[in-house]
């Protein structure tokens, strides 16, 4: 199976760490990011990985390449000239990334220890188009899904936006977003008809726009599971805590 990972990131919540080194590369428990995913979906059986880079795209080549890039098939998605935002940049990779089989994305700020397998297992055995990771926990932004878990819209708590604007958020269950998805290559041609739009969007909106006629699937494991997005120096600390915690 393909993954990708975005490591192309500013990291603008991480300064002044990363006003010298990608997001990335920030270490938790003395080991960076990177490594950390790329680990993780080796265990699943993953051997082909896309990595797109922006920021300092030079560290994280020299960082890949003196490690052998950890022992799987590896390309570098190069958006140092513009960075193209998530949607924009799968479909940058769409070279390596199209085919018969679904492919694993997964934010390099995102820490877990969730049962990929089961989640790539789910997407096998259903017929959606996209299967994201969910979860019932507080954000400002969450995904409205039925009692079968698939996405009708979106919605904004603080703004009172809701998209489709035409969609009841009282009609639906409301998840946050998780940073891991799985994603079908059929999706590539809407997301080629998407991008005409405009090169640089993010994979969100077309999820939006794409869910009444596209299965976008949510995903909520049944089993307990630690998550931490790395990008603010306090969920940087917890995620730092919990793997000295977990040694």
């Amino acid at each position: 199976m393909k993954a990708m990972i975005f490591a192309a990131g500013l990291g603008t919540r991480l300064r002044p760490i990363t006003d010298n080194k990608p997001k990335a590369l920030v270490e938790v428990g003395g080991v960076s990011m990177l490594r950390r995913v790329i680990e993780n979906l080796k265990r699943y059986e993953i051997d082909e990985i896309v990595v797109n880079v922006h920021h300092f795209p030079d560290r994280i080549k020299e960082y890949l390449s003196v490690n052998d890039n950890f022992g799987v098939k590896l390309h570098i998605s190069d958006e140092s000239d513009k960075l193209l935002d998530t949607g924009g940049g799968i479909l940058k990779a769409r070279e390596w990334l199209d085919g018969d089989e679904p492919f694993l994305v997964h934010n390099a700020d995102i820490l877990t220890d969730v049962d990929l397998g089961e989640m790539i297992q789910r997407h096998r055995e259903s017929d959606a188009d996209a299967t994201l990771l969910v979860a019932q926990r507080t954000t400002s932004r969450y995904l409205l899904m039925d009692n079968v878990m698939r996405m009708h819209g979106w919605a904004n708590v603080k703004t009172g936006e809701v998209k489709p604007a035409e969609v009841d958020m009282a009609d639906y269950r409301a998840y946050a977003f998780g940073g891991v998805h799985i994603v079908s290559p059929s999706l590539f041609d809407d997301l080629e008809r998407y991008g005409r739009k405009a090169d640089v969007f993010s994979i969100m909106p077309f999820y939006i726009e794409a869910c009444g006629a596209k299965k976008i699937a949510g995903y909520e494991p049944a089993i307990d599971y630690n998550w931490f997005d790395i990008g603010k120096p306090e969920t940087l600390k917890s995620a730092c805590e919990w793997v000295k915690d977990s040694l």
